[in-house]
């Protein structure tokens, strides 16, 4: 196994998971009523492409982390982590600026297509509000060196993050003819 990093406080990371995750949502949400009309000087959907590429990136990231555990290559695995999670970082400053810049898209497909778009839509919507504590808190439990428990809380939150951030290309290649 690996040295832990941090040094266990669970009171204290349970604090700041929480209120990170509440400031987090609270700005996704009140995006809806916020929108910057700002000349950037480029197409601000640029911004949803960059989303797309770094969602499908993080869904490789975390294929590869799971072989590599499975490998029991542990060094790699928390390598690839880290990089999923800094590479999370940047996708959730994209999208708030793609949503600050450009406001909502409306869909415009029409028949059987808008129904799979729309459940997509939001399974993909619900699960990105509740994936973020579960990051962050399986994150703390392999940085403080808590395996059982890391593992208990990975086997829940890795199929969430993935179906995020698959269904997160899924959304953009849907949407992205109505930009």
């Amino acid at each position: 196994m690996l040295s832990p990093v941090l040094k266990k406080n669970d009171k204290q990371a349970k604090l700041l998971i929480g209120m990170v995750s509440f400031i987090v949502f609270a700005v996704v949400v009140s995006l809806g009523k916020i929108k910057l009309a700002v000349d950037l000087g480029f197409n601000p959907h640029f911004f949803a492409k960059l989303n797309a590429v770094l969602n499908s990136t993080v869904a490789f990231l975390l294929l590869a982390a799971l072989i590599a555990v499975k490998q029991k290559r542990l060094l790699l695995h928390k390598r690839i982590m880290l990089v999923a999670i800094v590479l999370s970082v940047l996708f959730l400053v994209s999208y708030i600026c793609h949503h600050l810049f450009t406001g909502d898209t409306k869909f415009g497909g029409e028949g059987t297509i808008r129904y799979i778009y729309f459940f997509i839509l939001i399974t993909h919507i619900f699960l990105a509000a509740i994936i973020l504590p579960f990051i962050l808190f399986t994150a703390y439990r392999a940085l403080i060196g808590e395996w059982p428990a890391h593992k208990k809380i990975a086997r829940i939150t890795w199929p969430i993050w993935f179906y995020v951030a698959v269904t997160g290309v899924i959304v953009y290649l849907l949407i992205s003819p109505y930009y």
